[in-house]
């Protein structure tokens, strides 16, 4: 599937309120990794302690886009902050389950519901 703007992913940062969001749209794979990488990247080095991969709009993630998020992970923890999900989807839920990994990252059902936790934490 394509993005809106033909793309086969995109990510849009946005800052929210103590968090910053990583909207990801699209199918990320080995071909499209890089966007993303660099993203997680560009968002720590600027400060964001606390980054929020809203998978809502993603269709599809292979094992080279679960190494870019394990990677992430684990840059961002090195700088005292945290990575987690939102939004994701049965198939991509499933792929993290399978591979032993879910338990690792903070896991949301939309981006609302992870700033409300955040506010009440």
């Amino acid at each position: 599937m394509a993005t809106a703007d033909g793309e086969r992913f995109a990510v849009e940062v946005r800052p929210v309120e103590g968090a910053t969001v990583l909207a990801l749209a699209g199918e990320l794979d080995h071909g499209t990794a890089e966007p993303l990488r660099v993203a997680i990247e560009a968002a720590r080095a600027g400060g964001g302690q606390r980054l929020l991969l809203d998978f809502s709009g993603l269709d599809f993630c292979d094992s080279t886009g679960l190494n870019v998020l394990l990677h992430g992970r684990l840059a961002v923890r090195e700088s005292g902050g945290s990575l987690e999900l939102v939004g994701l989807h049965q198939p991509i839920e499933r792929m993290l389950h399978i591979t032993g990994v879910v338990g690792l990252f903070p896991l949301h059902p939309d981006v609302d519901a992870a700033l409300a936790r955040h506010r009440r934490a």
